[in-house]
Parts: structure tokens; C-alpha cells; sequence
């Protein structure tokens, strides 16, 4: 009779980058602290992991308290093949809505209904609908005033795409945003490809309203699957990453769904989930060390 072994599974912490928070004293400090662990294995300055038979809820509700994420991650097919990543508050640091809301004073409104969409309050479709009405008039100038001087980076995105497409990962950009900022960092980046809304347009100017059909939380899942089948890959493939209610069924299909720095009802129902991390502690999930990580 053949014995079963027990999976391999790795208990991964990941610190605010540049924290020092995993410093030799710490390591020798968490050792003493939770003697049922092995020898940390270090994976940079940010992030450490512990390989273990099996995860511990109760030794996960230990380390809750401490200033890091805790994830437990299976060693089987660790390394995705393909990303699927939310585009705003997750790629980017801003909700392009909210910031052209700005322009034409309605700021406070605007990031309200944001703020109850993105925690499943309100409906992902109406809300979207309700905020791109109150564009109607806006220049498409706009769009690209706001791109150059408002938009910027999540701090490791950079680095997340040159390393995955370093190691041949296929890279997805999948949003409930508007093409206009999609199709820019896509490029800026390298994606290999994204799908998202978009805003109609009449002689430059904004009608108010965006054309049809609209991409929500259904399509995001529905175009991770499509996009795996095609390229020979199963959802088990796939790390998926956002931060909204409209991105939980995509999470939930991934065989590595992501809440990045979500609102606190997707980051409880998502099955990781990163708080202090940035992008780059998409990598550390996978078991990539910093000195492997690409820059361009």
C-alpha cells in the first residue's frame, strides 16, 4: 500500500517594501516566537517563506497581528502561466473616474458611488452608468490631460510585468475602466493584450455614456476563461489580481485569485491577499526571489 505524502505547502510573508521589517534580528525573533516553524527562507528584503506539510489556522491567527500579509500557498503549479490583472487601484493608483470628477467639480459624489461599487453595495453597471453621465460635455482632451499628469504607476508593476514576461507569462489586462487609459498602459508596460469599457465619443467630446455591452463582474471571469482555453491553459494557470467586488469572481475562478490592497469585503472572500505588499508580492506568491526580478 502506497503511503500518501502531504503537499508541500509554503507560508509566505510579505512586508511594506523597503521596511526592513525582515531583518536577521526579526527572522531569529519570529523563530523564537513560533518555534513550530522551519528555517525562513529568505526571498528578499520584503518577503520571506517557510515550507511546512501542511498549513496551520491556528498559527496563521498567530501571525494575523503581525505588520505583513500571511498567505499559504500550494507548492503544486506555484508559478502561474498567465495574469489577468484589474487595471485601477491595482495597476494604477487611481480610479480614473474620480479623477476626472475633479475637473468638472463633482468629486464627492463621484468617489462616493466609486467608493460603494468597489464594496459591493451598489451594482457594478448602474453605478458606472450613473458616474460616466455626469462626463457628458467633457472634452476628450481630458482623458489625456489626466493620463499625463494624473495617472501613475502601482509601485511594482513595472517590475511584475518585465519579470513574468521574462519567464514567459502571458499577461492580461482586464478592466470595468475605459480603453483610452487601458490601451496606454498596456503599451507602456507590455501587456500582451486587454479587454475593457469604453466611453463614447461625438466630435471629441464626451456623450455621457458607455457603449454597450458593458464589461462587469461576470465578463471578468468570463474573459479569463476564454482567454486560458485559448491559449491551452486551465484557470488553475492563471494568477488574477484586483482590489473590487467586480473583480471577486475572477479571484475566485483563478488558481491564484489576488486581493490586492482591496476593500475589506473582497479581501476577506478572496483566498489571498495582500495589504502591505506591492505588486512585486505577486512574484514573492510564486516563489520568485527579488534577485530574479527584471526591471525592463
Amino acid at each position: 500500500m502506497t503511503q500518501q505524502m502531504n503537499e508541500t505547502r509554503f507560508l509566505v510573508l510579505t512586508a511594506t517594501p523597503q521596511s526592513g521589517y525582515f531583518s536577521p534580528a526579526r527572522l531569529a525573533e519570529l523563530a523564537t516566537q513560533f518555534p513550530q516553524l522551519p528555517a525562513a527562507k529568505s526571498l528578499g528584503e520584503d518577503a520571506v517563506e517557510y515550507a511546512l506539510e501542511t498549513d496551520s489556522p491556528e498559527l496563521a491567527t498567530q501571525l494575523a497581528d503581525l505588520p505583513c500579509d500571511v498567505n499559504w500557498v500550494r507548492a503544486a503549479n506555484r508559478r502561474k502561466k498567465m495574469l489577468i490583472a484589474d487595471l485601477e487601484s491595482t495597476i494604477i493608483e487611481q480610479e480614473c473616474l474620480d479623477e476626472l470628477a475633479v475637473v468638472i467639480d463633482k468629486q464627492e459624489v463621484m468617489v462616493d458611488i466609486t467608493t460603494r461599487a468597489m464594496r459591493g453595495e451598489l451594482d457594478f453597471e448602474p453605478a458606472l452608468k450613473e458616474r460616466v453621465a455626469m462626463l457628458e460635455g467633457l472634452p476628450e482632451s481630458a482623458l489625456q490631460d489626466l493620463y499625463d499628469n494624473g495617472v501613475t504607476l502601482m509601485p511594482g508593476a513595472q517590475t511584475l510585468l518585465a519579470t513574468l514576461r521574462a519567464e514567459g507569462v502571458f499577461c492580461g489586462l482586464v478592466s470595468g475602466g475605459f480603453a483610452f487609459f487601458a490601451d496606454r498602459i498596456a503599451q507602456r508596460i507590455g501587456f500582451h493584450r486587454f479587454q475593457c469599457n469604453d466611453l463614447n465619443i461625438t466630435d471629441g467630446v464626451l456623450d455621457g455614456t458607455v457603449v454597450e455591452p458593458i464589461l462587469g463582474r461576470a465578463a471578468k471571469a468570463e474573459i479569463l476563461t476564454a482567454w486560458a482555453q485559448e491559449l491551452g491553459f486551465t484557470p488553475d494557470d492563471v494568477l488574477a489580481t484586483g482590489d473590487g467586488s467586480n473583480d471577486l469572481a475572477m479571484l475566485k475562478i483563478a488558481g491564484m485569485g489576488v486581493a490586492f490592497r482591496a476593500k475589506p469585503a473582497v479581501a476577506e472572500a478572496a483566498q489571498y491577499t495582500l495589504q502591505h505588499a506591492d505588486l512585486t508580492g505577486l512574484l514573492y506568491l510564486q516563489g520568485y526571489s527579488e534577485s530574479q526580478f527584471k526591471t525592463a
